[in-house]
């Protein structure tokens, strides 16, 4: 029985995790090995800022990893999570090939390679090309044209580039970790691919990435990808407020958040204090003047989700709601918060979909890295069945010199 090995790198702004998976021939799901999780550094904002502070946390992530699986790990599956990405929708017209007006798959690459004929500035690079809808001879909402019949074939895509620097950074940073990148997903579609079914992609449906210092948001609708963007604001933020309310240390102020932190202050008794000298400071404040702060950030999270789903008319207007992931969907409030701001449903989600140690992944924090091995495997699925995807690579120049580099780290004492 053939296997094959695949693994998810989730480079993030406060956390690098990185999980080893298994598929063998025969069997649907993917078996967890093992996992690497270290605390993130060298970024900022989801942008890689100190390439040096980088390579060293996601090669520690990496070497648990391999410790945990006993996998040793030479290709991983990416993701883009930088404050700078952005969508934007194209359109591709070609005249059907084939004399007898039969549809190829030929034919829709030739069409979605049309739509990406777009001019975008000099210091932007795009990352994905995700066909939406396909239209044939004025008949629309067609979503796999292959076989059919017609003279002018149509398709509707969304493009999703990210800034030339970032790229550099992040193509660095891989290469220096001697990893050889199969595949750059950009974070709120991995996060998709792990926790959304089919069904909430058709009735209408926003992913919510909540990190540490960005926040990725995806929205669904009848099946296909209508926006994405990535929002410079995160659970660091929070942290960084409560800091300076109680006028402590960062470390301390976390303590706060993750012990004590609430999103609705009404949830909380009005006399609680909190002793901050059990926690590493000094004094004593009120619970709830800590949960005021946490819901001032994300009274403004919620208005900039607000703002992005009023730019493509979906403004309280998505029947399956929110999905809740990122290691910040567990703060306490955060659901009943973004409930009542955004007027839709919301829940947390968890990776899916899954055999093994999957109770390590059980966890929205473990989203994107989930779903960055859902999304190569979809990808080869729909590879096996001759149809067109979009799977971006980053090519690794420096490669084969970090790989000696890491054989012989092997050695070191």
């Amino acid at each position: 029985m053939r296997e094959q090995n695949i693994i998810g790198l989730d480079i993030g702004t406060s956390n690098i995790r990185c999980i080893v998976a298994q598929i063998k021939d025969g069997k649907s799901k993917p078996q967890i090995l093992g996992i690497g999780q270290t605390p993130s550094f060298g970024l900022r904002r989801g942008v890689v800022v100190d390439v040096e502070e980088a390579v060293k946390n996601v090669v520690t992530a990496v070497e648990t990893a391999e410790r945990t699986s006993g996998i040793n790990i030479e290709e991983v599956v990416a993701n883009a999570g930088g404050s700078d990405i952005s969508s934007r929708q194209s359109k591709g017209v070609i005249a059907v090939s084939r004399a007898d007006g039969e549809i190829s798959p030929e034919d829709i690459s030739r069409a979605i390679s049309a739509a990406s004929a777009i001019s975008l500035p000099q210091n932007r690079e795009t990352i994905h090309v995700l066909p939406q809808r396909f239209t044939v001879d004025g008949q629309e909402q067609i979503k796999d044209p292959v076989g059919m019949n017609g003279v002018r074939l149509e398709v509707d895509v969304l493009m999703v580039d990210v800034s030339s620097p970032y790229l550099k950074n992040l193509r660095k940073t891989l290469d220096e970790s001697g990893l050889d990148p199969q595949a750059l997903v950009a974070s709120p579609l991995a996060a998709a691919v792990a926790v959304l079914t089919k069904r909430q992609k058709e009735l209408g449906v926003l992913v919510l990435d909540f990190g540490g210092g960005t926040t990725g948001l995806a929205v669904f609708e009848e099946g296909d990808i209508l926006h994405i963007k990535i929002l410079p604001i995160g659970s660091a933020h929070i942290t960084n407020d409560i800091a300076i309310l109680l006028r402590t240390a960062v470390d301390v102020a976390e303590k706060v958040k993750l012990e004590f932190g609430n999103c609705v202050p009404s949830q909380v008794a009005k006399k609680e204090m909190i002793d901050l000298e059990k926690l590493g400071g000094e004094g004593q404040y009120a619970k709830q003047e800590v949960a005021e702060i946490i819901e001032a950030r994300g009274s403004e999270l919620a208005d900039l989700i607000n703002k992005e789903l009023k730019e493509i008319d979906r403004e309280g207007l998505l029947p399956a709601g929110v999905v809740l992931v990122g290691g910040g969907a567990k703060l306490p409030g955060l659901c009943d918060l973004l409930k009542e701001k955004l007027r839709l449903p919301v829940q947390v989600g968890f990776p899916a979909e899954f055999e093994g140690v999957v109770e390590k992944i059980d966890d929205p924090a473990f989203a994107t890295a989930a779903g960055l091995i859902g999304w190569f495997l979809q990808g080869r699925e729909e590879n096996k069945n001759n149809k067109t995807i979009n799977l971006p690579s980053l090519p690794s120049m420096g490669h084969s010199i970090n790989k000696i580099k890491k054989w012989f780290r092997g050695f070191a004492p």
